[in-house]
């Protein structure tokens, strides 16, 4: 488990600021927002998270029956708060085996849900089909938000982008087959404004997905 920050849209190495910039750099993405070392799921852990978070932290609120969060991650640093967050869930899938939901909320150009999506980034741009109606709703604190279907992602998970909070939203699910979990419209919370009752929150094992 990498202990050090690093590149949000790559995972490379990044330098701290320093006497020659005030930012965080990557070799070969420039100034970013570094990728904070990913801890095991736990509700102390998302607490940090959340109280850092300048961007909504989503969860699916109540998860689906048989699902527990299983790891978040966050792109910011102390002076900039976090600038993108990744939180992600797992559980049977509708068809039967296991099912991952990776939910990330970014500020433009970021690059973190373009990197689990396993597309180009850094926002979904031209992959994304909003030239057809939406593929998927969701209820993202209490608001209808229209998600659309994002190419160019690997076969094995499928991606959904859209809107949120004048924010990028991405849902990353896999298999693909457990994409069917996402026209059930399902209800977001932002656990920034969520009370006492994350303090119930069933944890899991870390998923590998946001080590990747």
């Amino acid at each position: 488990m990498r202990g050090e920050p690093s590149c949000p849209k790559c995972g490379g190495r990044v330098r701290a600021p320093g006497l020659f910039a005030d930012s965080w750099q990557c070799d070969v993405h420039g100034t970013v927002h570094p990728l904070q070392p990913v801890v095991p799921p736990s509700v102390e852990g998302l607490g940090v998270v959340v109280h850092r978070a300048q961007v909504p932290v989503w969860m699916p609120w109540p998860l689906p029956v048989g699902w527990l969060f299983s790891g978040v991650a966050a792109a910011g640093d102390d002076r900039s708060g976090g600038r993108a967050t990744a939180v992600a869930c797992s559980g049977p899938g509708p068809f039967g085996g296991p099912g991952e939901l990776m939910l990330i909320a970014e500020e433009l150009g970021v690059g973190l849900g373009a990197r689990y999506a396993g597309i180009d980034g850094p926002d979904p741009g031209p992959n994304m089909c909003v030239n057809k109606p939406p593929h998927a709703k969701v209820l993202a604190a209490g608001r209808p938000t229209a998600l659309w279907h994002v190419g160019g992602a690997p076969d094995d998970r499928v991606v959904f982008a859209g809107e949120a909070r004048g924010l990028w939203l991405w849902a990353i699910v896999w298999p693909e087959e457990t994409g069917l979990l996402m026209y059930d419209e399902l209800v977001l919370t932002d656990l920034r404004d969520a009370g006492a009752e994350v303090d119930l929150l069933p944890c899991g094992a870390l998923t590998p997905r946001l080590l990747a």
